[in-house]
């Protein structure tokens, strides 16, 4: 037989360096706006570059934002472009996008962590009240905990790397990734810039 197939495939690259969806700085609700606003804007069926640098933000404003990402994917193609730092919560908008769509610039930096919780807790009154009050935090810190591996799961899918692997390097401390490691690990299909 020939050659590996895989080896005459054409390298993937990004369509464009002037991305029709900007994305920079805090993931709130003024940036989902700010997302829905620029992809209503984005005219005709060709691929569509969105860009996002960002230090993190809301945990569940970026799984909003990264439904509407998978959701006009089913419309037309979408690549991700991540400049210089996509944090926390930029990572779950990335994973909404599969490796063969990611790109990233040469100096872009991922911080890959664990989803955080900051509550403060103030037992009063009955036992049972309070049990109650710790069964609900439970039940929140379970699920947030099931979100976290989806997000996980959806990040490596395709990649070199397995969810477990992430997990337990997270699980150490936070992993701030250079865009040439994400690359080795297939993370994102290319670096530009």
């Amino acid at each position: 037989m020939g050659k590996n197939n895989a080896a005459n495939q054409e390298k993937p690259t990004l369509p464009s360096l002037n991305p029709d969806i900007r994305l920079i700085g805090t993931i709130d609700e003024n940036m989902l706006q700010n997302y829905l606003d620029q992809s209503g804007k984005v005219e005709g069926d060709r691929p569509v570059v969105l860009e996002l640098s960002t230090a993190g933000g809301e945990a569940d404003t970026a799984r909003r934002l990264a439904q509407d990402v998978r959701m006009l994917s089913q419309e037309r193609e979408v690549f991700f472009l991540g400049k210089t730092y996509v944090y926390s919560a930029g990572i779950t908008v990335m994973a909404a996008v599969p490796p063969s769509h990611r790109f990233l610039t040469r100096d872009t930096l991922l911080l890959i962590h664990e989803r955080r919780m900051e509550r403060t807790v103030q037992l009063s009154g009955a036992l049972r009240s309070s049990v109650a009050v710790i069964q609900d935090l439970m039940a929140e810190l379970e699920s947030g905990q099931a979100l976290e591996r989806g997000g996980f799961e959806e990040l490596v899918d395709g990649s070199a790397l397995s969810v477990d692997e992430l997990m337990e390097r997270v699980m150490q401390k936070d992993w701030y990734m250079t865009a040439e490691e994400a690359l080795s690990l297939r993370l994102v299909a290319g670096l530009v810039g």
